[in-house]
């Protein structure tokens, strides 16, 4: 089997997007790489992350790609949880705070940063549209960061999220509690609840 060969069964195997390093990972060195990018085509979606021709491109995975540490947030984790019926316009997402968002903000990301404690709570594993699993804050996370970004955020879009989130059966109010008095949200939180439950 060629060296061509066997990154076509590769790039198969990953569903049309493949990483540099799992091409090295499989023995092949990056000059052969690059001549097969070159002769099938491949476009570079972020650095070190090429997509099949042939490929729907999956913005969402290829942002998790690019920026491991990124979970989605805020407004794209109400949309993930069905928490609102908008579809983001741009997506959101939380890095933890020392990390450079400059580039995601020039490619049209929302990033908000947080310190590296905060950063892992409440990070849950969700479907992107196409199928792929990327990082999504559950939705009492969500509800806290919504809080806490409040400024940011349409009061609509809030509102209908709180209303949507008091109706579901999943809900986990002592979570919520204990996510909103680590994100000091708790005295503007309980209006909230009182009047939804």
């Amino acid at each position: 089997m060629t060296q061509f060969e066997q990154l076509d069964l590769l790039l198969n195997e990953y569903g049309g997007i493949i990483q540099t390093f799992q091409v090295i990972d499989n023995g092949i060195s990056k000059p052969v790489f690059y001549s097969y990018v070159k002769e099938r085509g491949l476009e570079q979606a972020a650095h070190g992350v090429y997509v099949s021709p042939d490929t729907w491109t999956d913005a969402m995975y290829i942002l998790h790609l690019r920026c491991s540490q990124a979970v989605f947030s805020h407004e794209t984790a109400l949309f993930f949880h069905d928490l609102t019926d908008r579809e983001p316009l741009k997506y959101t997402i939380t890095v933890r705070t020392g990390y450079n968002p400059s580039r995601l903000q020039e490619n049209g990301f929302q990033v908000y940063t947080i310190k590296k404690d905060l950063h892992e709570t409440g990070i849950t594993t969700m479907q992107t549209p196409f199928g792929h699993s990327v990082p999504v804050y559950d939705m009492e996370r969500t509800v806290c960061d919504l809080l806490r970004s409040r400024n940011n955020i349409e009061m609509q879009v809030f509102q209908d999220a709180l209303k949507q989130y008091a109706r579901r059966k999943d809900k986990n109010l002592r979570t919520l509690m204990k996510y909103a008095s680590m994100f000091h949200v708790e005295k503007i939180l309980r209006p909230y609840l009182e009047v939804l439950l």
